[in-house]
């Protein structure tokens, strides 16, 4: 048995197929979802997800949104997300390196979850580097 995955930004679907597990971040941590998972909705905080499937591992960043399970159906909606194979590192590190800078100078909530959404973006790209 698999679970069926969608993950979907308001650009485009970034990921539609079949997984074996689906690993994402919640606002209230981190949740693994396998076949028969009892019914969930949740709200996504900033993080990874994971879709692992037989082919391997499909990685992703996401910035916000929900996440519902149902009937083996994992549906995840983003505000903001991209592939990893979409992540521009140089982009990303040099985004969190002005956002380093300003929070140097002013503290602000806005910029500390910019600077999350960059570290995530970041380990993310590295990671499929380094694999």
């Amino acid at each position: 048995m698999t679970l069926h995955v969608e993950l979907v930004s308001p650009e485009q679907i970034l990921y539609s197929g079949d997984a074996e597990m689906v690993v994402c971040r919640t606002t209230e941590g981190e949740i693994a979802f396998l076949t028969g998972h009892a019914p969930f909705v949740g709200a996504l905080g900033v993080g990874p997800v994971k879709i692992r499937t037989a082919d391997g591992d499909e990685m992703a960043a996401v910035h916000g949104g929900f996440v519902e399970v149902s009937h083996d159906n994992v549906t995840i909606l983003s505000d903001v997300a991209e592939m990893a194979h979409q992540i521009d590192l140089m982009r990303a590190r040099a985004a969190r390196e002005a956002l380093e800078d300003k929070l140097r100078a002013e503290h602000d909530a806005e910029t500390e979850v910019a600077l999350r959404r960059a570290h995530v973006r970041i380990q993310l790209a590295e990671d499929r580097i380094q694999h």
